[in-house]
């Protein structure tokens, strides 16, 4: 059922609009006395959640329990971090999601319905996990928060995956990440339906009926002067708010260009972007827009490791981004990568493949850290003279020499694509 729904590809919802479709949701919902709230966490800073996440606060006070932050296999958010995207939101109501050990499986996908819908890439059985909060809390309202936008992993961001990854477990995670990722990353991107979110689907419609979960979707996007803002808001219980939000994304942050892009500089904020683990959707967001041949350049002023999990870090050191067929085979040689198939999907994910070269500049991490993972090393300092953020605007851009760049000043807001790429 759709509870609210506004957006298109020119509406601004601004403060007021915000918290009246929301709160218009939340009435119709009548009176509930212990609410959970499942947002994104810093790393989906832009997706408005944060803001929500107050509104409903406010809405609900002391019958809002726990706000569980959907962090998947990142970090607990910092004292900071919550403050500033929760603002005015008591700290004592946040819980960590520890996807190691704080979760169960609330039942199992069948290997052979993961088989026949990945076509015969992958054939074991998909373990639908989530945090025991979620699950056993007890509550009689569950909030789902957050941004639909394309994705690397399931196509199009949130939705059921705001749950079953983002306070699932390792088994879960891992699992769906590599279905994603040996399916064909390019085959999945921008798309609400493909095999990871039938899996998600199945899972929802069979194991997860008895939870009173509503999803509190948001698309952003850039206005003419480039300031983001949202574009749509949408709040419902099933598919269909998924797909409404899915289909205004797709016109929102899918940009499709005449021809392939030679060069591109993206930038990522060091608040946001501090591990290639989330760098990489420079890559993921780009390839199909690069040229081959082609030169990604990246401007990571905040990268300071690989991946945000310790033993996902160790794996990626150890292995590198060097493509699929060398990723797949060292998966299979080697069963610390076959119990981390998450690790081994984001490989994939963050490789080109060999058919565009990716230059990393990053704040810090060292030369040798980053042409290890067989990325190109470039200094910051002077990558960042010749292509200043501040002064750059995002699509192309004459540079002084007379080079033509293209710019994406945040990578995880959109998707581009070359034409001949969609044939």
């Amino acid at each position: 059922m759709i509870y609210y729904q506004s957006g298109s590809e020119n509406t601004v919802i601004g403060p007021n609009d915000l918290e009246y479709g929301l709160y218009s949701a939340l009435v119709k919902l009548g009176p509930r006395k212990k609410v959970l709230v499942v947002p994104p966490d810093f790393t989906r800073f832009h997706s408005r959640a944060g803001d929500l996440t107050t509104l409903i606060y406010n809405y609900y006070k002391k019958n809002l329990k726990d706000i569980l932050p959907a962090l998947g296999t990142h970090t607990p958010m910092t004292d900071y971090e919550l403050a500033e995207m929760y603002k005015g939101v008591p700290k004592e109501l946040f819980r960590v999601h520890d996807w190691r050990n704080d979760v169960i499986t609330v039942g199992t996908v069948p290997g052979e319905y993961v088989s026949n819908i990945t076509d015969g890439a992958v054939d074991y059985s998909w373990p639908a996990q989530l945090n025991r909060l979620v699950f056993k809390g007890g509550h009689d309202l569950i909030l789902s928060v957050g941004q639909v936008v394309p994705h690397e992993v399931a196509g199009m961001a949130n939705y059921n995956k705001n749950l079953f990854v983002g306070t699932g477990g390792p088994k879960g995670i891992n699992k769906s990440h590599f279905v994603g990722a040996v399916y064909g990353m390019e085959r999945i991107m921008g798309k609400a339906v493909n095999p990871v979110r039938s899996m998600l689907n199945y899972a929802s419609a069979h194991f997860i009926t008895n939870l009173p979960v509503i999803y509190i979707l948001t698309i952003i996007g850039r206005d003419e002067s480039g300031k983001l803002v949202i574009r749509g808001l949408y709040i419902g219980d099933d598919e269909e708010v998924f797909r409404l939000a899915s289909d205004l994304s797709l016109k929102v942050n899918f940009t499709i260009l005449d021809k392939p892009l030679k060069k591109v500089v993206v930038y990522l904020d060091p608040s946001e972007f501090k591990s290639t683990w989330l760098g990489n959707k420079s890559i993921y967001r780009t390839r199909m827009a690069m040229a081959d041949n082609g030169e990604l350049i990246v401007l990571a002023p905040g990268l300071k490791e690989f991946g945000e999990d310790k033993e996902i870090d160790r794996l990626i050191r150890k292995y590198g981004y060097r493509g699929t067929p060398l990723t797949l085979t060292a998966t299979k040689e080697n069963e610390e990568l076959q119990q981390n198939l998450s690790a081994a999907a984001h490989l994939i994910h963050g490789s080109s493949e060999g058919r565009f070269s990716v230059t990393y500049c990053p704040g810090l991490l060292t030369r040798a850290e980053i042409e290890s993972v067989n990325f190109k090393y470039a200094d910051l300092g002077e990558a960042l003279k010749k292509y200043n953020p501040e002064k750059l605007k995002d699509g192309f851009n004459k540079m002084a020499d007379g080079e033509e760049i293209f710019f994406v000043s945040n990578p995880a807001v959109g998707l581009w694509s070359s034409k001949e790429r969609l044939k």
